[in-house]
């Protein structure tokens, strides 16, 4: 067998995959710089650190101002925003029941914080933990 026919083709089929996958992560990292200088006003985005806030100021080259909360603005380099968030309008719809209440009929769980409440045909029974002095837990 002829080795010096093996050893280029061994490395031909190593490099391969390394230059594919250097050209994928270079193209990732053009769409995210792309996406971080098309920010505008009224953007949902998300940091690297997972931060969530909405874009207020995005008129500076290297920095954005995210609104956090109501009234609470920081400001953040560009480069820590790693996505923005897709706001579907469609997505926003009204959770309570019809008066016939025909999501009850197979009973569903609805959770919120750290009580739950289970809804049925019979009525509803609220999971919420109680301690007592009575109780060794408490």
């Amino acid at each position: 067998m002829d080795f010096s026919l093996l050893l280029p083709l061994f490395l031909l089929v190593l490099f391969i995959p390394i230059l594919l996958s250097g050209r994928k992560q270079r193209r990732q990292l053009q769409e995210m710089q792309d996406m971080q200088r098309a920010l505008e006003e009224g953007d949902v985005v998300v940091t690297t650190s997972g931060l969530r806030g909405v874009v207020t100021d995005a008129s500076f080259e290297d920095t954005v101002d995210l609104e956090i909360a109501d009234g609470v603005v920081t400001t953040w380099v560009r480069a820590a925003v790693r996505e923005k968030v897709a706001v579907d309008d469609a997505a926003v719809v009204d959770d309570a029941p019809a008066a016939g209440g025909s999501s009850a009929a197979n009973g569903s769980t609805a959770a919120t914080g750290s009580t739950a409440t289970t809804s049925t045909t019979e009525g509803t029974v609220d999971a919420t933990p109680s301690l007592t002095k009575d109780d060794p837990k408490a």
